[in-house]
């Protein structure tokens, strides 16, 4: 699959990726929502033999229009990509968002990109995406615009889950700042998973018997401190159940930055380096600060044998889950 960078790469997209069904959005974390435009995008794209494409904008809009508080990403966009491809998209198109692309027409938009750049056939969104200076493009607009310039126009109600609650990015960014990754995982229909480099620390962790995997996850990043019964995929694909806390490790530093440690089960090896994740399967307490080593060390057991009874009979939620967790 093609990632096409708009400001890296000048001039029209390759023949093959002209002329195709295009979803357009944001689509942090590609959850059952986002899936539903996405899988009408490709549903399209496969009845009219189309290249299947995916419009979305980096950095987040929100993170734009205010630096001082970026937004908490579900799905950075290297892992977006991925999802992405693994659904069977043929190509994402990531187009650079800054105040200026915002401030363009609604009108700009259709004849630049969806027309000029792209010579679109088919555009796949969601019922409430509006588009360009003020949000003055939106649903009427896009449709007057198909109907201009000879592109079809699918528009996707909200999605809801099982108790009729809309799905939404920011919903599901509160269920992981309260640590409910469960919840979480049933509205993205696949474990909340991270990504990162595995970097050295203080390796207080191997002289009690329990060496770990440390990833500095973004500062954004809102997932709540404590323990959790893991996934660890390394760089090579291979898997491994483990255990990991995220936090600021009360019982042995002052004023820590947060870090993800993970204790993978049944390997030992060297991962420094690696650009590994994690796939949260549930949160088994909170972080805790204990008198002494000791205590830490029996509760770090207890949290082991938690882990690897939950860990025993999970199963994949769904296609996308099989991929990043299994």
């Amino acid at each position: 699959m093609t990632v096409f960078h708009r400001n890296e790469q000048r001039g029209e997209l390759p023949e093959l990726l002209r002329g195709g069904v295009l979803a357009i959005g944001n689509f942090d974390g590609v959850h059952r929502g986002h899936q539903a435009v996405l899988s009408r995008a490709l549903e399209i794209a496969e009845s009219k033999h189309l290249p299947s494409l995916v419009l979305t904008f980096e950095p987040h809009p929100r993170t734009v229009f205010n630096p001082e508080k970026p937004v908490f990403r579900l799905t950075p966009a290297p892992l977006k990509a991925r999802i992405l491809e693994h659904m069977g998209f043929n190509a994402v198109l990531e187009y650079p968002f800054d105040r200026a692309f915002a401030g363009r027409s609604a009108e700009e938009f259709i004849q630049s990109i969806l027309i000029d750049w792209i010579n679109v056939k088919e555009v796949v969104t969601g019922f409430d995406f509006h588009f360009g200076k003020g949000r003055e493009g939106g649903p009427a607009f896009l449709l007057d615009s198909g109907g201009r310039h000879g592109f079809g126009v699918s528009l996707i109600d909200a999605f809801r889950d099982e108790n009729a609650y809309v799905v939404s990015s920011s919903h599901i960014r509160t269920l992981i700042a309260n640590g409910d990754v469960v919840e979480a995982a049933g509205l993205l229909g696949y474990r909340y998973t991270v990504e990162a480099e595995v970097i050295h620390g203080k390796k207080l962790g191997r002289t009690l018997g329990f060496p770990t995997a440390n990833m500095a996850l973004p500062p954004e990043v809102q997932l709540r401190p404590g323990i959790y019964a893991v996934r660890f995929r390394r760089a090579d694909g291979s898997l491994h159940d483990g255990v990991a806390s995220f936090g600021y490790r009360p019982t042995v530093t002052d004023n820590g930055a947060a870090l993800l440690e993970t204790v993978l089960f049944d390997y030992s090896g060297d991962l420094y380096g690696q650009v590994c994740s994690v796939s949260f399967f549930g949160f088994l307490r909170p972080e805790m600060k204990f008198d002494g080593l000791e205590p830490l060390v029996e509760q770090m057991n207890r949290d082991t044998d938690e882990a690897r009874a939950l860990l025993s009979g999970v199963k994949p939620l769904a296609p996308i889950d099989q991929y990043t967790a299994f």
